[in-house]
């Protein structure tokens, strides 16, 4: 007698394998939690900074191509996101268009970056709620990780309306900036045409091709968050559809957030020496007083809590997808796919990647694996330029999935130049990064290449499978048109989260 069939929602005929997470999220909903990832507030007011000490106006320069090459690594993640509509996000994607193992170590580096990675972000916290109160760093950074990890057990819908909140309040402090910044424009606008850097006494040198080359790494980290959208593809309704369009709707606003404020920053202040000295709430201060700076400063504070919420939320659901695959011994496999009765939400798997990161912000000093995440996310955006290469094999042209247009020229460009930028990181980071990958290559050898018949099996859920997705010919367009991205903005302004 054949086994019964697995439903969604529901447990399959194996008792290890998870229930599915349901699909209750809209195209609005997740773009706000992608946003609130990407957090435009806490680039601009922390990762922003640095440029502009060393490109001064260029700074601008530097964020527009950095959003071209962005466009090219969000083509390959919306493609690919849509063509394997997985939570397990880079790592099932690489699994199963470039191998197994090769999914495994991915798997690896980010699962290590996925802890690290919030609670650096959680303890800047204090740094920006000094003008109300003086917290220490580490209580302060615990306490937000604590509060991300409560919230992220709730309900998809629940976060996406709290994100969204906090978000609006980001977006508000970006507009005042870029208000305040206009209104008071001392600098020509040709200043940003032909960008001058600032030593910080009074000269400024014109910006060269090579200081513009080196600030780009760091500009491509200014918008670092929207391709987070995958994660939550066992959330969205029709997934092999909205994934595209969240990670680009994404990327899109997260330009216009974050470059528009650059621009008025640098064309209001009263010299260019200003822009190097790197202080923006100083800045704003200067246009508005003590009141302003202040409630800024307490909306980047806001910024940080919102993205770290977002950060535990969708983590938790890379492990969750884990799960599924078969990755650990099978009781903590029976574990870490618990779906919570009430919230619907992988509540095991969000305690399971979010807790460590509270005793990391309040016991380790994890400030120095900074440069580790970076050499990650490398890594992986350089597997995806190679994976978007191999997703159009025969193989694959037959699933159902948004396609780039110029394609291959993205996912070259995109392969190219981090090959490059991973030449230039530093021997520690990559020593580190090295390490990770050979213990997980131990794991891979010791345990799961004998189980191979039972674990690491990459999966998609089972309304997602391709004896279950629609079909198209070999010489099929996608299901969703680069045209339909933008007969979303009405759609986006409507559609509940």
């Amino acid at each position: 007698m054949p086994a019964p069939s697995p439903t969604p929602g529901s447990s399959s005929a194996d008792p290890v394998r998870p229930a599915e997470l349901p699909r209750s999220l809209g195209v609005f909903g997740a773009v706000m939690l992608t946003l609130s990832c990407v957090t435009p507030a806490s680039s601009l007011f922390i990762v922003v900074p640095p440029l502009l000490t060393s490109l001064g106006s260029g700074t601008v320069e530097a964020l527009l191509i950095a959003a071209v090459l962005s466009l090219g690594v969000g083509l390959c993640y919306a493609e690919l996101g849509t063509l394997v509509p997985s939570a397990g996000g880079e790592y099932s994607i690489v699994g199963q268009l470039l191998g197994r193992m090769t999914g495994w170590l991915v798997f690896v580096i980010s699962i290590v970056s996925l802890i690290v990675i919030p609670p650096i972000i959680a303890l800047g916290t204090s740094d920006y709620i000094g003008a109300v109160v003086h917290v220490d760093p580490r209580y302060a950074g615990g306490a937000v990780m604590l509060i991300s990890v409560l919230v992220g057990v709730l309900d998809i819908k629940s976060n996406a309306l709290i994100t969204g909140i906090f978000l609006g309040i980001e977006m508000l402090a970006a507009a005042v900036v870029s208000v305040l910044g206009f209104a008071h424009a001392r600098q020509p606008v040709s200043s940003l045409l032909h960008a001058v850097v600032p030593d910080g006494h009074g000269h400024t040198s014109p910006l060269t091709v090579g200081l513009l080359v080196s600030g780009l790494a760091v500009a491509l980290f200014t918008y670092n968050g929207f391709g987070t959208a995958i994660y939550l593809s066992e959330d969205l309704v029709e997934p092999r559809r909205t994934v595209a369009r969240t990670v680009l709707w994404s990327l899109l606003a997260g330009v216009v957030v974050i470059t528009v404020p650059v621009a008025a920053i640098c064309l209001g202040v009263s010299s260019p020496d200003q822009l190097a000295s790197g202080d923006l709430v100083a800045i704003v201060t200067s246009w508005a007083g003590s009141g302003v700076g202040t409630f800024v400063s307490l909306c980047i504070a806001a910024a940080i809590l919102n993205a770290v919420i977002v950060m535990v939320l969708q983590n938790g659901r890379v492990l969750f997808a884990s799960a599924r695959d078969r990755t650990w011994p099978d009781p903590l496999n029976r574990a870490l796919g618990r779906i919570h009765p009430r919230w619907g939400s992988p509540w095991v798997a969000t305690l399971g990647i979010g807790l460590p990161g509270v005793v990391l912000a309040l016991a380790v000093d994890i400030n120095s694996l900074l440069g580790f995440t970076g050499v990650v996310v490398a890594v992986i955006y350089l597997l995806l330029g190679v994976a978007a290469l191999a997703a159009r094999t025969k193989r694959h042209r037959a699933t159902q999935a948004w396609r780039m247009p110029l394609w291959p020229i993205p996912p070259l460009i995109t392969t190219v130049a981090l090959a490059y930028v991973l030449t230039q990181q530093t021997a520690h980071d990559l020593t580190i990064t090295g390490i990770v990958l050979a213990v997980g290559a131990l794991y891979w050898l010791l345990y799961l290449r004998p189980r191979h018949a039972t674990h690491w099996q990459l999966s998609l859920p089972a309304d997602q499978r391709t004896d279950a997705a629609p079909q198209s010919g070999p010489d099929a367009e996608s299901a969703v048109s680069p045209a339909a991205i933008s007969a979303d903005a009405s759609a986006l302004s409507s559609e509940n989260p």
